[in-house]
């Protein structure tokens, strides 16, 4: 369950997206530098519009720009891993829409469009476990991604304002993205439960 937070975590859950899309922004780009398989960069490129569009809505609603980035950043070569990487960082960045929209109900379209991106990436996962052939890469790299996830999420979290809800926040985060994980088999239930 999603916990409920107060309108004084407005700002802090706007700031954190506005970073969040700039990221999100910057990863799709340069995810459409990779070997892709069919039909996925058509989405990418889908994506990086609907991440730009993102970003511009939060940096108005929050009268400040991001910073800007000058380099690409590093995306794995490997389309199992890469693959894990974009679904992985769609679910944590649908647990933060979660929050918002229950906050800021006027932009549930972010949250609608946070839901097709997460969809879009677990499909292909699955398409990935299906195959066997990158079944294991695409596990391995979950599991990977996910020992790295408790420091992401602590990061997003460090905001004054969700100091009293910080500890509920990342349990119901890192235990929503665990679900969806071993739901798709992407990793077994004993590898779940990671702090």
């Amino acid at each position: 369950m999603t916990p409920q937070l107060p309108p004084t975590c407005e700002r802090a859950l706007l700031e954190q997206f506005l970073k969040a899309e700039s990221m999100a922004l910057w990863l799709v780009r340069s995810a459409q530098t990779k070997n892709v398989p069919p039909g996925v960069l058509q989405f990418l490129r889908r994506h990086e519009e609907e991440e730009s569009q993102h970003l511009q809505q939060f940096e108005q609603l929050l009268g400040m720009t991001s910073r800007g980035k000058t380099a690409l950043p590093r995306v794995p070569s490997q389309w199992c891993v890469l693959a894990v990487q974009l679904y992985g960082y769609e679910a944590l960045g649908h647990q933060f829409a979660k929050l918002l929209v229950a906050v800021r109900p006027d932009l549930s379209s972010i949250l609608d469009d946070e839901e097709v991106h997460v969809q879009f990436f677990e499909n292909e996962v699955r398409k990935l476990l299906a195959e066997g052939t990158w079944a294991e890469g695409a596990r391995e790299a979950a599991r990977a991604w996910r020992r790295r996830l408790p420091g992401t999420v602590d990061r997003y979290l460090d905001y004054e304002t969700f100091t009293p809800f910080r500890d509920d926040l990342r349990r119901s985060i890192l235990d929503a993205i665990d679900q969806r994980f071993s739901g798709i088999q992407l990793w077994s239930g004993q590898e779940e439960g990671h702090t």
